[in-house]
């Protein structure tokens, strides 16, 4: 995928205003708790259900792409390492989901363009990422990761900080063996 850094279309939107003064990213779980339940469409519009996943370590990755055409610069390789990692999760039994904030249209071209193994699960309105507390700044949600154990607990979490923008997949790797 050829992506262009010039191009500006479609990013100053109402998810851009909702999202642009910086809110830091907040911890608002405990490792062992059961995260909140959530119902999200993938970019092909098939329903996602976090509990339809039980019995299977998830990770949420929380991303951050402004639109088909503008990427975050950290997010961006990092989508490439998780899809370049997606067999060893699926080789430890575990289901990787791709968590952004453009709309289905987007996300659309993103799915195509990136050739994603793993669902993209679409949340144009940021609930989600709020309900996380994955925090948000200059009109987009902050990353964030998360691993779930079988049951849907937490047992890893990652939130956005200069220092450490994204949970490698080795880390996320690690969590999982770890369960």
């Amino acid at each position: 995928m050829q992506l262009t850094s010039h191009d500006f279309s479609g990013l100053v939107n109402h998810r851009f205003f909702d999202n642009f003064l910086p809110l830091p990213a907040h911890c608002r779980f405990q490792l062992g708790q059961t995260l909140p339940e959530f119902t999200l469409p993938d970019a092909q519009n098939s329903q996602h259900r976090l509990s339809q996943y039980k019995g299977k370590p998830v990770v949420l990755a929380f991303t951050r792409i402004f639109t088909e055409k503008q990427y975050c610069p950290f997010c961006y390789p990092h989508i490439l390492a998780l899809i370049e990692a997606h067999q060893q999760f699926v080789g430890l039994g575990a289901v990787l989901l791709l968590i952004t904030s453009t709309d289905s249209a987007q996300s659309q071209i993103i799915q195509q363009d990136l050739s994603l193994p793993m669902p993209l699960l679409v949340a144009p309105s940021c609930q989600t990422f709020r309900q996380y507390g994955t925090g948000q700044a200059l009109g987009a949600p902050l990353p964030a990761q998360f691993v779930l154990d079988g049951q849907g607990k937490l047992r890893f979490q990652h939130l956005f900080s200069f220092a450490h923008h994204n949970a490698t997949p080795e880390r996320l790797l690690w969590a999982i063996r770890n369960l």
